[in-house]
């Protein structure tokens, strides 16, 4: 018996779960979780998801990461293709026990910032992907907005390639995977529209110009950690006008 893996997008919080990805969950015969350690908060709740489609979660013990401060960029490459490696041997190992069709649940939408894909990708198994509600378009939803205007682009990016980006002229940034708000260094000259835990009950918002909501930005990540135990945020950062 052969495997087959669906990649299920499951939006940023059970309530954001789409018709289409809980018809897939329910087409699994198990779900693999990775498990990264104590009282996980998200993966308890993709094993609540589980459990409401009646599915079996399978949770898998993450492997390591090199996460040194100190790593270049070509370190941090290989740090994360590593890493992948290892994941992808991990499930391997349990798929190879149990055949069938298996689901990796996706938190928001597997296109933006998510490894699962290249992870699978490696298993050399038939797979498909779900698209989720992801955080990009619930901040955007929040704050009432269009990421772009009209005719520009719109650059989506890590807190870790801020700076550079910034260098480079790009004006108008989607800003993912910043645990310690690399923005907060940049000068004064721009607005921020920023979310954390979005679509949970306990999500926060905050806007204005940046040097004016940095405190505010810090309480308020500060109230969703303790809120739902972890903390997930994003932010539009566009240059201000001369106007203001």
């Amino acid at each position: 018996m052969t495997s087959r893996v669906r990649i299920i997008g499951i939006g940023c919080h059970p309530e954001q779960l789409t018709l289409e990805a809980r018809s897939a969950i329910e087409s699994c015969d198990y779900v693999i979780a990775a498990d990264k350690g104590q009282d996980d908060p998200l993966l308890a709740l993709r094993r609540s998801i589980c459990s409401s489609a009646g599915v079996e979660l399978v949770a898998v013990p993450d492997p390591s990461r090199d996460r040194s401060s100190g790593l270049d960029e070509a370190g941090y490459d290989g740090a994360v293709l590593d890493w992948h490696d290892a994941r992808a041997a991990a499930y391997s190992s349990v798929i190879s026990a149990r055949p069938g069709t298996v689901g990796f649940l996706v938190w928001g939408d597997p296109a933006f910032y998510d490894s699962t894909i290249r992870v699978v990708d490696r298993l050399g198994l038939e797979y498909d992907v779900l698209p989720g509600v992801s955080a990009i378009s619930l901040l955007a939803a929040r704050h009432r907005l269009v990421l772009h205007e009209v005719g520009r682009p719109v650059l989506v990016t890590t807190g870790r390639r801020l700076a550079a980006e910034v260098e480079a002229g790009h004006d108008n940034l989607v800003v993912m995977l910043d645990g310690r708000l690399q923005a907060s260094e940049l000068p004064d000259d721009w607005d921020i529209w920023w979310g954390a835990n979005l679509g949970s009950p306990h999500e926060e918002l905050v806007s204005g110009r940046l040097a004016d909501v940095v405190g505010e930005i810090t309480a308020s990540r500060s109230r969703a950690k303790d809120a739902d135990g972890w903390v997930m945020d994003t932010y539009l950062l566009r240059r201000a006008s001369p106007a203001g």
